[in-house]
């Protein structure tokens, strides 16, 4: 059959047009490309910024969300994606999106439970960190230079790589970015033992709202002290920390024991709330709380692991004389390598070999909702007991209690920017998770999470009732302007007497407010950039 020829000349015109539509960017892609070449003149610079209409897109985008509630096609999504290979690049992304009138948000994991690291409510570009991961361990200083868009697991896998015998006393998620993760604090199974992992920065690299690159003695103390705790994405784009790393035992020892409620549950509970923060240090424990169902009965598990810097023998000597409420045994104990226990506490099967933490894939994720608290005096029994009636009411939300006490004790809440320290039995997160993707879903799933949180006033810290920023809530409070009062709302929550010196230091080296998400540090003027 012979095709016209003007209709051969429209079918042209349309593929033409469909091509140029992703082939030839906007005006915002040709305006930041241009200012990113003439800061880099690099024929590769376009290699790092993909549009919206890029055909990778939402393959970069989506590798790193964690949270389905923020991955719906009501999301507003970037108008870019920026994904640098060294610093050079964060600092001409961070001039040039000053530059086209685009705020910039930071991703280094994605593991954000608000999303405010890859979402927003106005156009805007994100900027991936994905591609700047190196690890580089020196094992004689017993340090490390780590970039952000590293994760948890690269981390773990290099160190172990070279010793057997050192650590890093970081969170248990290995596709964690140690960006987000020891920006807002971080903390693991060695927080009795060492404190957070933000304890162990000893450099930095920044880069601040000018694009230059600072390391800790050109930012200045005030800054480096900023973000170590209170979300480097407030002040800057933190590319790098040097990290002092932490000897482990050649073995240590995990273990893992289940009480239903009629099976000593409640007195494990409240027996576990004082153990866990007075022990020894070199136990940390872990108590989950998790509505279940035993013999058809609607009731509550109470779960309690731990892992122990020692043999099996030392653990059992001291829970047996500290915890005799818990019956621990040999057989609910495991002696490993200290590399083995991160594989166990990211719920890998015993053998597993630990390259599966260099595993960054993003294969199963949940819509999710994470609240937390910190508890300084123990609940009472009947307090418990009424605890168990509202999860039994709630039936999806549990509660991860982890135990504080130890070093935590011993380090001034003004050390760092994160303020909660000694005084904290144990702090809770409250986790519940669904795969409903339907609006009445989330409204169902949330609501229960608050219920349960809302239930627990009574008996967690007040004036301010404190929250972890790593466990982002949004319900907290959130800004619209940027006032300082919208700021201190959430501000007190997350970092208590701290919250002023962190407006101080924001106000001097962000006055604009470039940097900024729905919960950032404000500057004392409303000014925004």
């Amino acid at each position: 059959m012979e095709i016209s020829k003007p209709l051969l000349v429209f079918f042209s015109l349309v593929f033409f047009n469909l091509s140029f539509s992703w082939a030839a960017p906007d005006p915002t892609y040709q305006s930041l490309l241009q200012c990113l070449s003439e800061i880099i003149p690099s024929p590769n610079v376009s290699a790092v910024i993909v549009s919206n209409n890029n055909p990778s897109f939402a393959s970069i985008l989506e590798s790193r969300i964690h949270n389905a509630r923020f991955n719906r096609t009501s999301t507003l999504k970037p108008t870019i994606i920026i994904t640098p290979s060294d610093e050079s690049l964060v600092s001409a992304a961070v001039i040039c999106s000053q530059k086209v009138g685009f705020q910039l948000k930071i991703r280094s994991g994605g593991h954000d439970y608000e999303a405010l690291s890859y979402t927003s409510d106005k156009p805007f570009f994100l900027l991936d960190m994905y591609n700047l991961r190196e690890v580089s361990i020196d094992i004689p200083d017993e340090s490390a230079w780590v970039q952000t868009g590293a994760t948890l697991g690269e981390l773990y896998y290099h160190i172990w790589e070279k010793s057997n015998v050192h650590g890093f006393p970081a969170g248990v998620c290995p596709t964690v970015g140690v960006g987000g993760h020891i920006g807002g604090a971080g903390y693991g199974t060695m927080i009795r033992k060492y404190g957070l992992t933000t304890d162990y920065v000893i450099d930095a690299k920044i880069v601040d709202v000018n694009g230059k690159i600072l390391d800790r003695k050109a930012m200045g103390e005030d800054l480096f002290w900023a973000i170590r705790g209170a979300g480097g994405a407030n002040f800057g784009v933190v590319t790098a920390y040097k990290i002092k790393l932490v000897k482990v035992p050649e073995k240590v020892t995990v273990f893992r024991v289940e009480r239903f409620l009629d099976n000593n549950g409640t007195e494990v509970a409240f027996k576990w709330q004082t153990v866990g923060a007075t022990t020894d240090p070199n136990l940390f424990t872990r108590m989950l709380l998790q509505p279940n169902t035993n013999d058809k009965q609607r009731t509550v598990k109470v779960t309690v692991m731990g892992l122990y810097l020692g043999d099996i023998n030392g653990l059992l000597t001291l829970l047996n004389k500290d915890f005799p409420e818990l019956r621990l045994n040999k057989e609910n104990c495991t002696e490993m390598p200290w590399i083995d226990s991160v594989l166990w506490w990211a719920n890998f099967d015993l053998g597993t070999p630990p390259n599966v933490l260099l595993d960054r894939n993003n294969t199963d994720t949940k819509f999710v909702k994470r609240k937390s608290d910190y508890v300084q005096t123990p609940i009472p029994r009947d307090g418990l007991e009424s605890l168990w009636q509202k999860m039994v009411q709630n039936e999806k939300v549990g509660l991860t209690c982890n135990s504080y006490g130890g070093k935590m004790d011993e380090i001034d809440p003004k050390e760092s920017a994160f303020p909660h320290r000694k005084g904290n039995l144990y702090k809770i997160q409250y986790s519940i998770n669904w795969d409903d993707p339907s609006i009445e879903a989330d409204i169902k799933y949330t609501t229960q999470a608050k219920a349960v949180h809302e239930f627990m006033t009574q008996f967690v810290s007040k004036n301010p009732r404190r929250a972890y920023l790593n466990y982002r809530d949004i319900d907290i409070g959130s800004a619209k302007t940027w006032s300082y009062e919208e700021g201190k709302v959430y501000g007190e929550s997350y970092f208590a007497e701290n919250f002023d010196r962190l407006v101080d230091v924001k106000t001097a080296v962000d006055p604009n407010n470039f940097f900024r998400n729905e919960q950032s540090i404000p500057p004392r003027s409303t000014k925004t950039a």
